[in-house]
């Protein structure tokens, strides 16, 4: 059986990426799909989704403008006559400069789409899905929420907004059968990272990329997509309140000099 079968689903950020790679999971596994996007390329996502024998809607709009989520949620009650699971994954980067040279304005912009955002994705789905007595929201944090040197300040501050967001949140809906995690994606291959990727291959050290985490690679938005699709699902119906990190690892250690116990592992099986 499909795990999302007959389930109604949102997935912002959908016209690419983590947010397309999701909805087309979603989607794969018998959900009923509401693909949102500043992006026109959101309109593409829907109609992969109904060429695979999906189904699928789509429509621009802004994932941190209150009116533009009332108006998805609205939409997809009226589509799919109810809401099951929204993935609130829209996000930006942000100002890249040192933070002395930041301004007030671009980290307001950055905290409405990352975080006001996924607050506003919560507020509207939740009364929905209280009144149905079940229901997942998935928010899109980041491993940049949990430790530093991992994106820019304000990234990094809005991703680890919207890891106690999802926290404080799951204790706010206590008793009502609604669930609400954070994925902490490591350091995936998308259009955020772009400009990561593309300076490596000008440099030719793109085979270096993702390095530092203990699979020695990065990530791919399916990756991503495939915790999505768990929390999402109810084979995660007592995941509740957490920040789960897809990272290859990333996270599970300090910054070191050496491999140790790696190095020993790895002359071992030079020898096989």
């Amino acid at each position: 059986m499909p795990r999302l079968k007959a389930k109604r689903a949102i997935v912002t950020g959908a016209a690419s990426g983590i947010g397309r790679a999701s909805a087309r999971a979603f989607a794969a596994e018998g959900a009923s799909v509401l693909c949102v996007d500043r992006a026109e390329a959101v309109h593409e996502t829907a109609q992969m989704i109904e060429k695979a024998g999906g189904r699928a809607l789509s429509m621009t709009a802004d994932a941190g403008a209150e009116t533009d989520v009332k108006t998805m949620i609205d939409k997809a009650l009226a589509a799919f006559g109810g809401l099951d699971i929204v993935y609130a994954n829209a996000g930006i980067v942000g100002p890249m400069e040192p933070i002395t040279d930041q301004t007030p304005e671009a980290w307001m912009e950055l905290l409405r789409i990352n975080l006001i955002g996924p607050f506003l994705a919560i507020k509207y789905a939740a009364p929905v899905m209280i009144g149905a007595g079940r229901g997942s929201i998935v928010c899109t944090a980041s491993v940049a929420g949990i430790n530093a040197n991992a994106g820019p300040p304000a990234y990094s501050a809005s991703k680890a907004g919207v890891i106690s967001l999802v926290k404080t949140s799951a204790n706010e809906l206590y008793g009502t059968g609604v669930r609400i995690n954070a994925i902490c994606p490591g350091l995936i291959e998308t259009g955020i990272t772009k400009p990561i990727f593309d300076a490596a291959k000008a440099r030719g050290t793109h085979d270096k990329i993702g390095q530092l985490n203990p699979l020695r690679r990065y990530g791919q938005p399916e990756e991503i997509a495939a915790m999505a699709l768990f929390l999402a699902s109810d084979e995660a119906s007592y995941v509740n309140g957490q920040a789960i990190a897809v990272d290859g690892g990333l996270t599970s250690t300090l910054p070191f000099a050496g491999r140790g116990g790696g190095s020993q592992i790895r002359a071992l099986q030079a020898k096989k």
